[in-house]
């Protein structure tokens, strides 16, 4: 019975200890004072296990990488955006079914077919924008002619077709995101970036949180994005995609998307049901739906929803220029782990995973005959 009493001790409090020093090996090349680096939250039974930086916000100040240091989050943006979109049709102003031409009548006709719930769930079919826009290769970060999400639409409605016909195959779409932030704006009657601060930000604390438009905000405790090339670290925080917003301009950090997954388990801006869709795996007719890693995947609105070793989660990566981020859920596990990156050679789906596992594992271990409750009898 002792024997059993040590081993529960020891895996009750996750080894805190030894897991953190775990994590800290995990994250142990990005440790510098000098280079670019990582944010990593890790959120356990709603309680914070980790929350701490490696590195530094860039190659001027040095500042060191901490909680509350902002990030841009690419493609983790997208659930920001399904939620806006979710709460117009919890009001009553939109619905799944509404048609791309009824919210942009002036569309091409092959719009009629592009429904809101297949620009959420990456099957409308729509033309990649980064592939329709000149290109700007070899352009200096301050030259860029930047595109806006007006510029997008405008893109799109030069298009005579879609790639395919809508519902039919799956193919992940930054410009059904960037659609969907300017349905937000037309249905709403505000600016998305000021719908996402009244509806979601302000009511969940989320105070530094913004979606970021240069010349009309600032991002505050800024990490900015980096390469390395040649050898050597280069701040690359801009492309010529990367002022759009619905999907990917909003910044962030771990401080605030503690409160945004606290707001995820606890249903605070949308009742369960509501959620639903959000979390239902969409089923297209042929193979198509795969995730980054070329493996089939499931995706709901602006959540990715295939199992990670037996265990339910909702996933996102986010990528862009000089930032690599990664959120992992597993709701069923009350786990989370967020990885935040401002250098272009991370690879926070992996560091995140390596994490999750030191947490899965014990809770498997917790779980096991010998560990179990009845022997301490």
């Amino acid at each position: 019975m002792l024997k059993s009493l040590i081993l529960i001790a020891a895996l009750s409090t996750p080894a805190l200890a030894q897991t953190s020093v775990q994590i800290d090996s995990i994250f142990a090349s990005y440790r510098s004072d000098k280079a670019p680096g990582v944010a990593v939250l890790v959120i356990k039974d709603g309680k914070v296990q980790v929350e701490r930086g490696y590195g530094v916000t860039d190659l001027r100040t040095h500042t060191p990488i901490e909680a509350d240091t902002n990030f841009r989050l690419a493609s983790l943006t997208k659930q920001f955006t399904a939620t806006a979109i979710m709460l117009l049709v919890h009001d009553g102003k939109l619905r799944y079914e509404d048609r791309l031409t009824d919210v942009f009548p002036d569309f091409p006709d092959y719009g009629k077919s592009i429904t809101i719930r297949t620009l959420l769930n990456h099957t409308s079919g729509l033309k990649d924008y980064e592939d329709l826009m000149p290109s700007q290769d070899n352009v200096p970060e301050d030259k860029l002619d930047q595109i806006q999400d007006a510029g997008v639409l405008k893109l799109l409605e030069q298009q005579k077709a879609g790639k395919f016909a809508p519902g039919t195959h799956w193919d992940y779409s930054n410009s059904g995101y960037v659609l969907l932030g300017l349905a937000v704006g037309k249905i709403s009657g505000e600016p998305f970036g000021q719908f996402l601060q009244e509806r979601i930000f302000a009511p969940l604390h989320m105070d530094r949180t913004l979606a970021y438009q240069k010349g009309r905000n600032e991002v505050t405790n800024r990490a900015y994005g980096h390469s390395r090339i040649n050898g050597h670290w280069q701040q690359t925080d801009q492309s010529s995609t990367s002022a759009t917003l619905g999907d990917g301009g909003v910044y962030t950090s771990l401080h605030d998307l503690e409160k945004w997954d606290a707001a995820l388990h606890n249903y605070t801006l949308l009742s369960k049901s509501e959620m639903q869709p959000a979390l239902t795996p969409v089923k297209v007719p042929d193979d198509s739906v795969r995730g980054p890693d070329n493996k089939p995947a499931a995706y709901g609105f602006g959540w990715y929803l295939n199992p990670y070793r037996g265990h339910r989660r909702m996933w996102h990566y986010g990528e862009t220029q000089g930032f690599r981020n990664n959120i992992q859920r597993f709701p069923d596990d009350n786990l989370t782990v967020i990885v935040l990156s401002n250098r272009a050679d991370a690879d926070p789906g992996a560091l995140a995973l390596k994490v999750a596992d030191l947490y899965l594992q014990s809770a498997k271990l917790m779980r096991q005959p010998s560990c179990r409750s009845s022997s301490l009898r």
